[in-house]
């Protein structure tokens, strides 16, 4: 993001990409003579080949185009990896900061982060992975463990969003001006269970400062995309339909 390579980096950087491009030309090519000589079932796993051969093209051209791209310039010195890779709030913590640098660069304005351990490549002697502490079978030792590491993963999360809201852009905090969604994927990760999801929603002008629960209709339990589509509407995004959304969710009217 914030590394400019020198002129014979970027002409390697460059020459890889359209090596790439040029692959991925033949290929297609290939699989367009296959178009012709194929049923209607395998013609539609090829059109969703194409669908990524072009999603793949489209990159390309991006990160040919963010080589060009002069580099926004911060007073920031390089970081550093963690080296324990179960440590997650310090990778988190140091993720954080590196969304901060983008988004106050305006370098996107969309991320997505995914925080895992690597226990199944990596594994610390004496060391507890995230994963299997949320397997904790009720145990007490194991549930206090997993509740330090999640506290100091809520703790890395608190400052991020108190960074943001200390960052001024345009006379608004840069917190207002961006929506930030934490979450899980299981609501009990020990029971496999993905009802009442653990959610936390910020910033965007939303209105926050209270737990919502919202309990289940005629048309059923509220979906987690409800709020996706909620905040794609909110981001500009014209649509009525998100996933498996049944509409938008009340109460998130802007502060």
């Amino acid at each position: 993001l914030f590394l400019q390579g020198n002129a014979a980096e970027v002409a390697l950087r460059m020459k890889q990409l359209e090596e790439g491009r040029s692959i991925l030309d033949a290929v297609a090519d290939h699989a367009r003579s296959l178009d012709r000589r194929v049923g209607p079932e395998d013609r539609q796993r090829l059109d969703q080949y194409f669908t990524s051969v072009r999603e793949l093209e489209v990159q390309m051209q991006r990160a040919q185009e963010w080589e060009k791209k002069p580099k926004p310039k911060v007073a920031v010195p390089e970081p550093k990896d963690i080296a324990d890779y179960n440590d997650t709030p310090s990778k988190s913590k140091l993720m954080y900061a590196m969304v901060h640098l983008a988004l106050q660069t305006d370098s996107t304005r969309t991320v997505a982060i995914m925080a895992q351990d690597q226990h199944a490549t990596h594994k610390i002697p004496g060391s507890d992975s995230h994963h299997s502490l949320t397997h904790h079978g009720n145990r007490e030792v194991t549930v206090a463990a997993l509740r330090r590491m999640e506290e100091n993963q809520l703790r890395a999360f608190r400052d991020f969003l108190t960074l943001l809201a200390e960052t001024k852009e345009d006379g608004e905090s840069l917190l207002d001006r961006t929506m930030v969604l934490q979450g899980a994927a299981m609501g009990n990760a020990n029971a496999h269970t993905n009802n009442n999801l653990p959610v936390i929603l910020a910033g965007g002008r939303f209105k926050h400062g209270e737990h919502k629960a919202y309990p289940q209709t005629g048309r059923g339990r509220a979906q987690l995309c409800n709020l996706y589509l909620s905040m794609l509407q909110r981001f500009g995004v014209e649509t009525n339909r998100f996933g498996l959304s049944t509409g938008t969710l009340t109460g998130l009217d802007a502060a």
